[in-house]
């Protein structure tokens, strides 16, 4: 059945330069492709403004501008309600480490902490370490029938000690998204706070801090059209109570900077200028007048229906085979599961069928995508793990039907693939 897109993916493609390579990237979990204009934006900073802040002269004056202009734009990327409840950081890991190293003091031994099992290990591994302090952690499990978190299995593991729940908006895994606001309603109700990852929410819906009302939310830039680099939102009263991370004389007040130990990347804090440009541009296109949140809002809309065509295409391919296991809802329910996809041959490794893509010049992965807890709790390590195709809006409807072409072919030619062991 033919489909149009509603996003001019002639002007969308031309923003993204890496794609004019010969590849098709269905890794875009791993890791997005990056804009034009965060690279723009790169690199007027560093040969305009590549100075130091804090200076009383001009350039070091503009570079502190432009690092405010980057608070600024996370500010709207994420529906904050001011810029300095922005945190930048090197990684959706390394920002979720220092956020659990600058709660030391507001947790006691006998404390508890929730994370689920359903969680990247980025939201785990942290707060696992605390129990060397004395906290207890415990694991909200997923249910196996329905692969969702139940707020009715969260219900027994809070008591009165619990002060952080730890949940993923989407399983990179699953790509299920979570029902965020419905938990921090619950968790809030039971005295607790809420820290979300969304790295696999992210690149794919328009983020929402204060709709959701969680604590702490945070996500990788270079998942989401930016360079290596994260931002943390926390609210901000809360970040005022985080120990400081930075010298001594940077005190609790100093918000963001004491949570930025060594200052952020400048450059790298600066391309979130050119992600916003980007979504505002597509915002405009898709015929929105009004602000710069509403651009992005609607820049998102024009996002999901793209992607809701490249899941079902793939989906329905993947459920036409008899010898496939798709992992995860094999349906597209209300929108609510991203175009992250992985799934599973009878009899085959994943590492030989996603080897074998190469030659395609088809970029995908295989493994447990280092969501290792959730793959062993679902039994899906063993040859090789799964296969993960994750693509974004700038994938097109042919990409996806080359790609399965490629797997037909693959699948019908044993020869040179190893069995599954």
């Amino acid at each position: 059945m033919a489909t149009t897109s509603p996003l001019n993916l002639e002007y969308v493609r031309s923003q993204f330069p890496g794609l004019d390579r010969g590849w098709t990237f269905f890794d875009n979990a791993g890791g997005s492709q990056i804009l034009k204009g965060a690279v723009e934006r790169i690199n007027t900073f560093l040969i305009e403004k590549n100075v130091q802040i804090g200076g009383s002269y001009e350039v070091s004056q503009a570079a502190a501008a432009a690092l405010y202009e980057a608070r600024t734009a996370a500010m709207h990327l994420v529906n904050a309600s001011r810029p300095e409840e922005i945190i930048f950081g090197n990684s959706t890991t390394a920002l979720l480490q220092n956020l659990a190293r600058a709660m030391h003091s507001q947790l006691s031994p006998g404390d508890e902490i929730i994370v689920t099992i359903a969680d990247h290990e980025s939201n785990i591994g942290p707060w696992d370490r605390l129990q060397e302090r004395g906290v207890i952690l415990k694991t909200w499990p997923l249910n196996k029938d329905s692969l969702t978190l139940d707020l009715a299995d969260l219900a027994p593991l809070m008591s009165e000690r619990t002060r952080l729940v730890c949940v993923t908006h989407c399983s990179n895994l699953l790509g299920s998204i979570n029902p965020i606001r419905a938990i921090s309603d619950f968790v809030h109700a039971k005295g607790a706070k809420i820290c979300v990852d969304a790295v696999a929410f992210a690149p794919h819906r328009a983020v929402d801090v204060q709709a959701f009302d969680v604590d702490y939310y945070v996500f990788s830039l270079y998942k989401t059209y930016g360079p290596h680099y994260a931002l943390m939102y926390g609210k901000h009263d809360l970040l005022l109570e985080l120990d400081p991370l930075y010298h001594y004389f940077y005190g609790r007040d100093k918000v963001p900077a004491k949570l930025e130990p060594g200052n952020p990347n400048y450059e790298l804090a600066f391309s979130t200028c050119g992600i916003v440009d980007y979504l505002v541009a597509l915002g405009e296109q898709a015929g929105e007048t009004g602000s710069v949140r509403q651009k992005i809002e609607a820049a998102y809309r024009a996002i999901t229906e793209q992607e809701n065509q490249l899941t079902e295409r793939l989906l329905s391919y993947l459920r036409s085979r008899n010898d496939c296991q798709i992992v995860g809802h094999s349906f597209n329910r209300d929108a609510q599961r991203v175009p992250t996809i992985a799934f599973r041959f009878d009899g085959r490794n994943a590492a030989d069928l996603c080897k074998a893509m190469d030659s395609e010049k088809i970029a995908m992965r295989f493994g447990d995508f280092h969501s290792r807890r959730l793959a062993e709790y679902l039994g899906l390590t063993d040859h090789g793990g799964m296969l993960r195709v994750s693509m974004v809006h700038y994938n097109t409807l042919e990409e996806v039907d080359r790609f399965t072409t490629a797997l037909d072919r693959i699948l019908s030619t044993p020869e040179g693939l190893a069995q599954a062991s």
